[in-house]
């Protein structure tokens, strides 16, 4: 069995208190959800339902990201 990409490695794991703490940090560095998927091993549907329901605020996807 091959193994599964990068990007959702972790998709039907439970979320750990480490993903929520990186997530919330991934979040303020002001990355978007498709980036904080890809180091968190997520699916981007699931990094912008688990921000939702923590309550952690990702940028306005038509906002540029790093910062800028």
């Amino acid at each position: 069995m091959a193994p599964l990409p990068q990007s959702i490695r972790n998709a039907a794991e439970p979320w750990t208190a480490q993903e929520l703490s990186k997530l919330k940090a991934l979040a303020a560095e002001n990355l978007p959800p498709s980036v904080i998927g890809l180091r968190l091993g997520r699916p981007e549907g699931a990094i912008l339902t688990k921000a939702l329901q923590t309550g952690i605020t990702l940028t306005p996807l038509n906002r540029p990201p790093y910062g800028t």
